[in-house]
């Protein structure tokens, strides 16, 4: 349970981050470029490599961005989730699995990697932030970064004391980010997300963290997981296979088919995808997910 409080938290506070109003910003965090979009479609395709190497040749013409480090680290743990098998209906269909996280540990290697990109993209992060304190793009490497790395702690690697201490710090540059950043539809993926997994808590649960300002709404999650879907800027095909899931969850089957269709009609390289539409389908097949 506690997995998915903290869970749900990081979430939320990544789409604070990045939801807010006032006029919309032209950093690469918040309009389409066109050497990261194709990085992540490399990583949607789960060319890992490839899609950090994209990454890596813009951060070599963009030094000073942190979104470049960022995209990095989101690389390493979407590919550990897709290795840790997170990304399916295996996982969120078992309910222990679903409470606890991952079984044994995670890639150290990988984690590493990990860790390393997340420190560069603050030490840019902070760079920007002592020229100008409001430096949206600054503010969002560090609130994502912090996200990430609670993530990371408590879905893989389960450290519980050690992701709240990363959601706190997530939080609170969010909170500062708010009066800078504009709408920015990939965000509502993690507001979804958020009020999808509070809302799937026990009663108990969900009274303990109305205590904290935090609810949860299954219904809403699913319909702002729609929204990124529907105008999101990176995390579209992210939003989708995250709704696809909950809708198995939620036994909406026709709306996961859909979207799990449209994945492996968009990326049908991947394995992954044509592996969960199968399941969806009723007629499964092995997914070619791991080492």
């Amino acid at each position: 349970m506690r997995w998915r409080i903290c869970a749900a938290a990081s979430f939320i506070l990544f789409l604070t981050a990045v939801c807010g109003a006032g006029p919309r910003l032209d950093g690469p965090a918040f309009t389409k470029v066109p050497e990261l979009a194709s990085g992540f479609h490399s990583l949607y395709l789960q060319n890992f490599t490839e899609a950090r190497e994209q990454f890596a040749a813009w951060e070599i013409q963009h030094p000073e961005e942190p979104f470049g480090e960022v995209a990095v680290a989101a690389s390493y743990l979407f590919e550990e989730l897709y290795r840790q098998n997170v990304l399916s209906s295996d996982f969120f269909l078992n309910e222990k699995r679903f409470l606890k996280g991952i079984e044994g540990k995670p890639d150290a290697a990988r984690m590493k990697s990990f860790q390393e990109a997340v420190q560069q993209a603050r030490k840019l992060a902070h760079q920007r932030l002592e020229k100008d304190p409001r430096d949206a793009e600054g503010l969002f490497a560090l609130a994502l970064s912090a996200g990430m790395e609670s993530d990371a702690a408590m879905i893989l690697k389960k450290e519980h004391i050690e992701a709240l201490k990363r959601l706190k710090e997530a939080n609170e540059h969010a909170k500062l980010l708010l009066a800078e950043q504009p709408d920015a539809d990939d965000a509502y993926v993690a507001l979804g997300t958020a009020n999808y997994i509070i809302g799937s808590l026990s009663g108990g649960a969900r009274f303990m963290l109305r205590f904290g300002g935090i609810h949860g709404d299954k219904k809403l999650g699913m319909e702002q997981l729609g929204n990124t879907i529907e105008k999101g800027l990176y995390l579209q095909p992210y939003a989708k296979i995250l709704l696809a899931l909950a809708a198995r969850r939620e036994k909406q089957n026709p709306l996961a088919q859909k979207l799990l269709r449209e994945l492996t009609e968009e990326f049908p390289e991947s394995p992954l995808y044509a592996a969960e539409y199968a399941k969806a389908m009723g007629k499964p097949l092995p997914a070619q997910i791991g080492p």
